[in-house]
């Protein structure tokens, strides 16, 4: 029996103790399954309560039961699921009895999904959405996420394919008519075509760097002089005391990293150690890595307690800000009285969210290289087809080379080789 024709199972939940854990079956044999542990299949799509038992006739539990039909679930496949009680030990007499039949086995990493996308039932776009899905933990990357498993990528390349097929047929019609008057100049059309498709591929390709950003976290980096409460302030934002902190200038010496969710926006708070002119090697090292970490941050925080000029040149969205003002009558934040704090955060979220708005839909480095290989075609057959009819054929050609990057988008072509990488990044049920 080949791996195809296999029926696979797995723990579709979180394993450990649960109210309910779901088990899942998803191949030609749940049947057969069905029939050892409560006999036959229920109706489809109608949630049923059966007890289940082992091979001889012991009662394992009580649970509800599901059946989709094949074509009619998420893997395309018959599929059966049971919820049952979420005992470690129920559990694992359940999986001991699938296991031991015949035609039945344990699914892989990703299995399921895999499945969904061989039979046709999802595109690999997609998969990947399901999967930053899985791992979203802010709201923004929640919507992201959706977004990409709802299609909108696959709908969105499929239009750009259309309209590049169709532009590519005009070529070529063009081609055969070579050595007799072609009925309808095509050379319009095919511009309009080709110039639409291209702006809106460049406006998506541009966008990807923020739809990264939304799956990965933004940076934002706190910079300052030794001592101006840097750590006070990434303690402060973080809830807890994630940074060291006293009266002696040089105390941080790395770069502390705090994960956090900022509105709904992820964010990866950076303290670094306070620049400044050192003899010290350690805190020299420390300072070396500060200015590498705010160069790449998408934003720098830049705390001050006098009129100094930044250490690090700030950029367009870049915030500085007077700190310690405890002290002071002057207007900024305090660490110590939470003075400024709520109006620092929403400053920092009115940027990153202004440029969360400039997302596509795009959100990985492999779809942005395969969106700009298209544009690079796109814009090699507008070349050509500016040469004149004898260039045509070739500009045809690099037309289809742009549709062949779009279909790698969504998984026609060329991807059997990421498969196993993208698979392996999910748990075992799904």
């Amino acid at each position: 029996m080949t791996a195809s024709q296999d029926t696979i199972f797995a723990l579709a939940t979180a394993p450990g103790k649960a109210g309910v854990a779901v088990v899942r079956l998803s191949g030609p044999d749940v049947g057969k399954a069905a029939d050892l542990l409560f006999g036959v299949l229920p109706p489809a799509r109608t949630a049923v309560l059966r007890r289940l038992v082992d091979e001889a006739g012991r009662s394992l539990d009580e649970a509800l039961v599901l059946y989709f039909p094949e074509k009619a679930s998420f893997t395309g496949e018959a599929v059966l699921e049971l919820q049952l009680h979420g005992s470690v030990a129920v559990v694992n007499a359940v999986l001991r009895v699938l296991s031991d039949i015949d035609g039945l086995r344990l699914a892989e990493p990703g299995e399921f999904t895999r499945r969904a996308l061989e039979n046709g039932c999802m595109d690999l776009a997609q998969v990947e959405g399901l999967a930053d899905l899985i791992e979203s933990e802010t709201e923004a990357q929640r919507r992201q996420a959706l977004r990409v498993l709802s299609g909108e990528l696959g709908r969105t390349a499929d239009h750009w394919r259309k309209d590049l097929i169709r532009a590519a047929a005009l070529i070529e019609a063009t081609i055969d008519f070579v050595d007799e008057d072609v009925p309808v100049d095509v050379t319009p059309e095919v511009t309009e075509l080709l110039e639409r498709t291209l702006a809106k591929l460049k406006t998506e390709v541009a966008g990807v760097s923020v739809a990264e950003r939304i799956r990965s976290g933004f940076e934002v980096a706190i910079l300052g002089a030794p001592n101006v409460g840097k750590s006070s302030l990434l303690n402060v934002l973080a809830g807890r005391d994630a940074a060291i902190t006293s009266e002696i200038a040089g105390t941080t010496r790395d770069v502390i990293e705090v994960r956090m969710d900022l509105n709904g926006l992820p964010v990866t708070l950076l303290d670094t150690a306070g620049l400044r002119e050192t003899d010290d090697v350690v805190e020299s090292i420390g300072i070396d890595r500060a200015k590498e970490r705010a160069e790449q941050a998408d934003l720098r925080v830049y705390l001050s307690l006098d009129q100094e000029t930044p250490e690090v040149p700030l950029r367009d969205g870049d915030i500085a800000v007077k700190s310690k003002v405890d002290l002071t009558d002057q207007k900024g934040i305090s660490a110590k009285t939470g003075q400024g704090i709520q109006e620092l955060i929403q400053e920092i979220t009115y940027v990153l969210s202004q440029r969360s708005a400039r997302s596509g839909v795009a959100s990985r480095e492999r779809h942005r290289v395969a969106m700009q290989r298209a544009v690079e075609s796109i814009e090699q057959s507008m070349e050509k087809f500016a040469l004149g009819e004898a260039f045509y054929d070739i500009g045809a050609d690099d037309l289809r080379s742009a549709v062949r990057s779009l279909d790698s988008i969504v998984g026609r072509i060329d991807v059997e080789n990421l498969l196993d990488e993208i698979f392996s990044s999910f748990c075992i049920g799904k």
